[in-house]
C-alpha cells in the first residue's frame, strides 16, 4: 500500500463532511456549519489516530490523519478559529494598554467608611 495518499473511505468522509457543512451553512450560517463540521472532523481523527496506534506502520492511516488534519486547519482558517500559536502575545508583560474608552473614564466616587450592619439611624 502507498502511504502517501489517503484512503478511499477518509476521502469520502471527508467530501461528505464538507457536503454537510456547505448545506447546513446555507440554513444556519457560517459559524455553526464550521462548527459542526469541526466536531465531525475531529472525530474521524481519532478514529483515525487509533486505528494508526493499532496497525502496522505500512498502513494508510498516517496519511488518513494528514488529510483529516489538513481539512480540520482548512475549516478553521474559514471559520476564523485562532489557535495558541496565532494569538499575538503582549511583547511587555508589565504594561497593559489602555483603552481610549478606559483612559477617559472618572473614577467611582468614594463612599467614606462603612461600618458594617448599621444604618447610621440610632
Amino acid at each position: 500500500m502507498n502511504a502517501g495518499t489517503a484512503s478511499d473511505e477518509v476521502i469520502d468522509a471527508i467530501a461528505s463532511i464538507e457536503m454537510h457543512r456547505q448545506e447546513l451553512e446555507k440554513e444556519a450560517g457560517l459559524a455553526a456549519a464550521c462548527s459542526e463540521a469541526l466536531r465531525k472532523l475531529h472525530e474521524l481523527l481519532d478514529h483515525e489516530r487509533a486505528a494508526q496506534q493499532l496497525h502496522a506502520p505500512g498502513t494508510k492511516h498516517p496519511a488518513n490523519v494528514e488529510a483529516v488534519t489538513a481539512e480540520i486547519k482548512r475549516i478553521q482558517k474559514m471559520a476564523g478559529v485562532r489557535t495558541q500559536a496565532a494569538i499575538p502575545r503582549n511583547p511587555r508583560p508589565g504594561q497593559h494598554q489602555v483603552s481610549v474608552r478606559s483612559g477617559t473614564r472618572i473614577p467611582p466616587r468614594t463612599r467614606g467608611r462603612r461600618t458594617m450592619g448599621r444604618r447610621g439611624d440610632r
